[in-house]
């Protein structure tokens, strides 16, 4: 079997999911427009350029090279390799297999209408219960991590903890809120923004707290590599998919969930008790190695790859 996914790599899902179908001995290859800031893993990078003319070719060029040595398309965030339109006939022409992946933002708050390009790939996957709401044909396969590198660091004793905040946008996350809410009580707030991936990911490994987001309804990758270190998580859950994610995947997300409105009362449980910040922080770890685990999430992929 051989899986090409593209074009891009957001949060590094697409290539956390290349590596893990490699090691259960799929042929995939991860290949990107332009490899990106915070993620720049790929193998191929087209490093496209210039006007859109010359975008198309490149992408073009690139789907000739790929499309015999590919049976499954794996595509990201509503992206393709060349524009919709001519990506599926083609797909179909020579009888390759597609996938739309979608990660969170590409979906969210869209219309049925918006998202119907969705249908013309052979399976569409999403990484929550929650956002079956948009896509509800979608099967839902949860974000792997690779645990490896994730070696657990307890909360510390502190008594003024370190918060960490790590915002890919302010407005989305609720970041004015958060920074609010520190003010009242008694934390050291560390906002990690526009640094590398592993530069980040030593900062979130100092954190007593962290704080995901504070307006959209779920988590995302940020908040399972806080919980992979053992550190309990503060973000918005949408109260009734907590339910559904429960029963779905066999096992209760330990996330503390708050508003801005709850965020401080929240919070100051946290701030105050060293022991339920451990706490929480090991039902974290305990959860991510259940549902999350990449070589898991792989195993998923491969089961759906084989259905289409």
């Amino acid at each position: 079997m051989r899986v090409t996914h593209c074009p891009v790599n957001i949060a590094g899902i697409p290539w956390e999911n290349t590596l893990a179908l490699r090691r259960k001995g799929i042929d995939a290859r991860l290949v990107v427009f332009n490899r990106g800031t915070l993620h720049h893993e790929a193998d191929w990078s087209l490093d496209r350029d210039g006007r859109l003319p010359k975008r198309l070719i490149t992408q073009f060029a690139a789907l000739a090279r790929l499309m015999p040595q590919t049976d499954i398309f794996h595509f990201y965030f509503g992206l393709t390799l060349v524009p919709k339109s001519v990506q599926f006939p083609l797909l179909r022409l020579f009888g390759k297999k597609s996938v739309f992946h979608y990660l969170g933002s590409d979906i969210r708050g869209k219309t049925p209408a918006e998202l119907a390009f969705g249908k013309r790939a052979n399976a569409e996957i999403v990484g929550s219960y929650d956002a079956l709401k948009w896509v509800p044909e979608a099967r839902v396969i949860p974000p792997g991590l690779d645990l490896t590198p994730f070696t657990p660091v307890p909360p510390s004793d502190s008594p003024r903890p370190l918060v960490v905040h790590a915002p890919s946008s302010r407005t989305k996350k609720g970041t004015e809120f958060v920074i609010e809410a520190c003010r009242q009580l008694n934390v050291e707030l560390d906002l990690v923004e526009g640094v590398p991936h592993e530069q980040a990911r030593e900062r979130y490994a100092r954190a007593d707290i962290i704080i995901d987001q504070l307006l959209v309804g779920w988590h995302g990758v940020f908040a399972l590599e806080a919980m992979a270190l053992g550190k309990p998580v503060i973000t918005y859950l949408h109260p009734e998919v907590v339910e559904t994610s429960a029963a779905g995947f066999g096992a209760r997300l330990p996330i503390v969930s708050a508003t801005p409105e709850t965020l401080v009362a929240q919070l100051r449980p946290l701030v105050e008790s060293p022991a339920l910040r451990r706490e929480i922080g090991a039902a974290s770890r305990a959860y991510v190695e259940q549902v999350h685990d990449i070589d898991q999430v792989a195993n998923r992929l491969i089961d759906l790859y084989r259905s289409l």
